[in-house]
């Protein structure tokens, strides 16, 4: 356990020994939860370092785990400038508030993995020609378990819009949403000892089939936790597809809680729709069929929910266009991801009125960088312009999408001058839609 930031000042061992026997309740709560995963790697407790204690401890990858930030029992030096001191020795540090941890556990050990897996594999997030490579074997990868969806074109819709417009029809994908890219290459990017003891997320829309069907394919048990208020409909499809669902209460809390419950029970790795960065690498392949097929691509525009799919556009348009931005659509009553990009930081909504259902969620913080960095900018649509935009599609070319879908079609609309002659791309995210419920 010795590295350069040790041995210790035997002051301070005595005091770890002290202050483990005498933890805060979030700091064994955490505990329980750090011991009871599957993190691949060992934190210690209570580890002192220099003239600091640091609360949790990974010798292997040097990550330190604190409680309260920087505020501690012990005051013996300014927090601050001891963790600096750390951190100038290569130290990392992952920073919690009592709040957190109380309130919010399951959040907090997913924080924590998230943090523990970049750094366990440095490829999680390689840069420049590393990262074109990867995409280009991720598409590789999942191929045989997904269509190559067509890519359609209306020239009624063309001279509405003043623009050359080309529907990447990903309501044409199997289980019929984009989502069942992402969930594929997370699932094909376990260990056969992961795959083996099942996948778990908690959904009630597109990604929970995506998971169930995925899975299926390849022989994995799915755990998929639903409200128990979710429309038979959605749970009928997941059964169809072979997922295991577990009900609980429609709460957000109660959905992550049973999630984090059937992980720690039987082992299963938990997916995330929108911010896992192998389900972003999934989704960039619908990108990156669209511009091998229209390489002339002015710019590319997608729904923007949790941010999944244009965290993955926006890489493909990166790295294989030269000249293709890439620009998100979003209903004017969420729109934090639009927020987001302005204040700099992960924005949310206190409400998500929206006809929009599949685009109500947040931007998580492996998609966010992506997006700061590759994305042009977004348009907000109104509800009346996304159920226009959405009418248009069904009654001209024909085909079903769901109301998410026609959000960038909407944004180009609303933006006629801003698109006038350019070549267009647009990626239908999916056509799971209830046809007894249409908003027009």
């Amino acid at each position: 356990m010795k590295n350069k930031i040790i041995p210790y000042n035997p002051k301070l061992k005595e005091l770890a020994r002290e202050l483990r026997k005498n933890s805060t309740l979030a700091e064994v709560l955490l505990w329980k939860n750090i011991k009871n995963r599957t993190l691949g790697v060992q934190f210690h407790r209570q580890v002192p370092m220099l003239d600091y204690i640091v609360d949790f401890y990974c010798h292997e990858l040097m990550l330190a785990i604190e409680i309260d930030g920087n505020s501690h029992a012990f005051r013996y030096f300014e927090d601050a400038n001891r963790q600096n001191k750390l951190e100038n020795q290569g130290v990392k540090f992952v920073r919690f508030s009592d709040s957190d941890v109380k309130n919010n556990i399951f959040s907090v050990c997913m924080t924590l993995e998230e943090k523990v897996t970049s750094l366990i594999t440095p490829l999680k997030s390689p840069q420049g020609d590393n990262l074109k490579q990867t995409l280009i074997k991720v598409h590789e990868r999942i191929k045989p378990y997904i269509h190559k969806t067509p890519v359609l074109t209306s020239q009624l819709l063309n001279e509405k819009a003043g623009c050359n417009l080309f529907f990447k029809c990903e309501n044409f994908q199997k289980m019929g949403a984009f989502k069942m890219r992402g969930a594929t290459n997370a699932i094909l990017s376990l260990s056969e000892g992961e795959r083996q003891k099942g996948v778990v997320t908690h959904s009630s829309g597109n990604f929970a089939q995506a998971v169930s069907l995925a899975a299926k394919k390849m022989n994995v048990k799915a755990n998929i936790v639903m409200p128990e208020n979710a429309p038979q409909v959605k749970k009928n499809a997941v059964k169809t597809y072979g997922g295991n669902i577990i009900e609980c209460e429609s709460t957000a809390k109660a959905r992550e809680k049973k999630a984090n419950e059937v992980k720690e029970e039987l082992g299963a790795s938990f997916l995330h729709p929108s911010n896992q960065i192998e389900v972003i690498y999934g989704n960039a392949t619908a990108a990156m069929e669209l511009l091998e097929e229209q390489p002339d691509l002015d710019v590319i525009l997608t729904p923007v929910g949790g941010g999944g799919l244009i965290a993955g556009t926006a890489l493909a348009a990166h790295f294989f266009s030269n000249k293709c931005k890439v620009i998100g659509g979003e209903p004017m009553e969420a729109d934090d991801a639009y927020r987001s990009l302005i204040s700099g930081k992960i924005e949310t909504n206190d409400t998500a009125d929206t006809v929009a259902d599949g685009l109500r969620t947040n931007l998580g913080d492996r998609n966010f960088p992506i997006i700061q960095k590759h994305v042009e900018k977004i348009i907000r649509v109104e509800e009346y312009e996304i159920i226009e935009a959405m009418q248009l599609i069904w009654e001209r070319m024909k085909i079903i999408i769901e109301p998410s879908c026609a959000v960038p079609f909407a944004a180009v609309l609303k933006n006629k001058e801003e698109f006038k002659n350019k070549n267009v791309g647009i990626i239908l995210s999916g056509g799971n839609v209830d046809i007894t419920n249409l908003p027009f």
